[in-house]
């Protein structure tokens, strides 16, 4: 009896496992290739207008989502997140890391034909700089001589500034002391080049369709505000006309109807910000879907000029105040709790520089600043974007304050775009926000609390950070450098506390079985050059020089210890 009970749990077993693979064989299979007038179009969706198309002055990631499939830079990432050459075939590292020397292709084109030069470098990174321009990413480029002096106004003459084009090709570099992670810089977008004839010619809207020039994989082909951009391949890029002729990015503000049009097959693939938390609890399973664990923390932010939060007591008392264990059982996403501003893959992480979750101690502290059991606390709105993820943690944020310290905060939702623009002009006494790293290394994060960076909302200054941080940028020694950070972590989050942390994110995304090459990495970078439609690569897309073994010439530059950052299936 036994005997047979146990050949019957096998053969259902079997049964069950036969069902599986074949609904998943049929999920993978179905509708391999994508016929009709789009066959060659990838569809997607940005979530809103983008801000600005001007590399120089934008600072969000939905802008970035274009720019860096318009355009390239001295060099360009890797799907390991290594610099390889780009605009630049090579380069050369002197005087013990504190001048370097680009040597420029010869074959790189503008989208308009006229050759990229260095002094087209030399032009956009001075025109970040200038004090005129208020480039929030203008700290971007302070390791270079006199870059600060100049962008400050302490210095009137651009020609000092460490940037200079020897000839057309060569383009030299100088810093005022080494850094360790100045190449990463030169790949990111905020260090593109641009010409200068558009952007004079044209003002500010040298960025629209049929002005625009560009020298990456796409060119821009329409820009219908609040609808739709659309992109083009490039038939004069130096790697090789892309695969995908056209991009399709439409600004669908609510996740669920983004979803909806991925469903209906309108979209080709959607992330986080067109997939809802319910939606990825019910696609978990599909073989569509994948999630990466990203370089992204998320956090609460302090206006420490505005009462209540001049007092770092108050500060630490909320953050204290705030389980973060609770926004993964909230999300569903795989978010990873977060108390300390570095993520735990990059040097100078210590699990114990932040403050914890402690109600106690933030009640007492609350006291100490003369609001016992929230008495006499005024009532201040936290800002957020609009957002459905967002909304969950402010909600639940807003919930554990008036439970934990009997603080009421009102909630304040805004358009993406108005968002940005309070925060820049204004920032409210209490925000969410986050941060995404623009490279591979501890550096993209502390920096953005250092007294003159521009995207620093908290308006906090102290003098001891910025000389941790200043210090760390110089130190060659990879183990005193990661120390540096870690005080500099402590003091940010668990002594002053402008921010407090909350979770690391995660990148859900959705692709469709007919889309092939798309690369998933910590940095939440999507390149399109490398992607194809259909279930066999087109001759020009296995001809292209990027899909071969190794590149030619490349100076591999990776940090030693960064985690493989791989797309992985859920």
């Amino acid at each position: 009896m036994s005997n047979l009970l146990l050949k019957m749990r096998v053969k259902l077993a079997f049964v069950k496992l036969f069902v599986a693979v074949v609904v998943a064989l049929f999920l993978s299979a179905c509708s391999l290739t994508r016929t009709g007038p789009e066959k060659d179009t990838l569809r997607m969706n940005l979530g809103a207008e983008p801000p600005s198309l001007d590399w120089v002055v934008t600072t969000d990631s939905t802008s970035f989502d274009v720019v860096s499939n318009l355009m390239v830079g001295l060099t360009r990432y890797t799907d390991k997140l290594a610099c390889r050459p780009a605009c630049a075939s090579s380069w050369e590292v002197l005087e013990a890391g504190k001048r370097y020397v680009f040597h420029l292709r010869p074959d790189i084109k503008w989208s308009d034909g006229k050759q990229l030069v260095a002094a087209d470098f030399v032009y956009a990174w001075r025109r970040m700089l200038n004090p005129a321009t208020a480039a929030q990413y203008a700290y971007f480029l302070y390791p270079i001589e006199n870059a600060f002096e100049y962008n400050t106004g302490k210095l009137k003459d651009p020609s000092q500034v460490g940037v200079r084009a020897i000839d057309d090709l060569t383009l030299e570099v100088r810093l005022k002391r080494p850094a360790a992670y100045f190449i990463y810089l030169t790949a990111f977008c905020t260090s593109l080049p641009q010409r200068q004839d558009v952007v004079e010619r044209f003002g500010d809207r040298w960025t629209e369709p049929g002005q625009i020039v560009t020298n990456g994989a796409f060119v821009l082909k329409e820009w219908q505000h609040e609808y739709k951009i659309v992109l083009a391949a490039n038939p004069l890029y130096f790697d090789g006309e892309p695969a995908v002729k056209k991009i399709k990015m439409f600004m669908v503000a609510e996740p669920a109807t983004a979803f909806a049009l991925y469903e209906n097959d309108e979209l080709d693939y959607v992330d986080n910000r067109s997939f809802s938390t319910s939606d990825v609890e019910r696609c978990r399973n599909s073989p569509q879907y994948h999630n990466t664990a990203l370089l992204r923390n998320n956090y609460i932010g302090f206006n420490v000029t505005k009462a209540p939060f001049t007092d770092s007591r108050v500060r630490r008392a909320v953050s204290m105040a705030v389980d973060r264990n609770i926004f993964a059982k909230i999300l569903r996403r795989g978010e990873r709790p977060a108390d300390c501003w570095i993520p735990p893959s990059l040097a100078g992480y210590s699990a114990s520089s932040g403050a914890g979750y402690d109600p106690e101690l933030a009640r007492k502290l609350l006291a100490e600043a003369g609001f016992p059991g929230g008495k006499r606390f005024p009532v201040v709105g936290l800002l957020y974007p609009n957002r459905e993820d967002t909304r969950l943690v402010v909600e639940s944020i807003q919930d554990q304050l008036k439970r934990n310290l009997n603080v009421k905060i009102d909630l304040i939702n805004q358009e993406w775009k108005v968002y940005l623009e309070t925060l820049h002009r204004d920032p409210p006494p209490l925000y969410r926000s986050s941060w995404g790293a623009d490279y591979p290394d501890p550096e993209t994060f502390m920096n953005l609390f250092t007294s003159h960076n521009g995207n620093n909302s908290t308006r906090w200054s102290n003098q001891i950070y910025d000389q941790l941080i200043e210090q760390a940028e110089a130190e060659q020694n990879p183990t005193v450098r990661a120390k540096l950070y870690e005080q500099a972590d402590t003091l940010l989050c668990r002594q002053e506390a402008p921010i407090a942390c909350t979770y690391l994110s995660t990148q859900n995304l959705m692709v469709k079985p007919w889309v092939h090459g798309m690369a998933f990495n910590a940095l939440d970078m999507q390149f399109f050059e490398d992607i194809y439609i259909g279930d066999q690569p087109p001759p020009s897309w296995q001809r292209r020089p990027s899909h071969k073994l190794s590149t030619p010439g490349a100076v591999p530059h990776h940090r030693p210890g960064l985690p493989a950052t791989g797309a992985s299936r859920s």
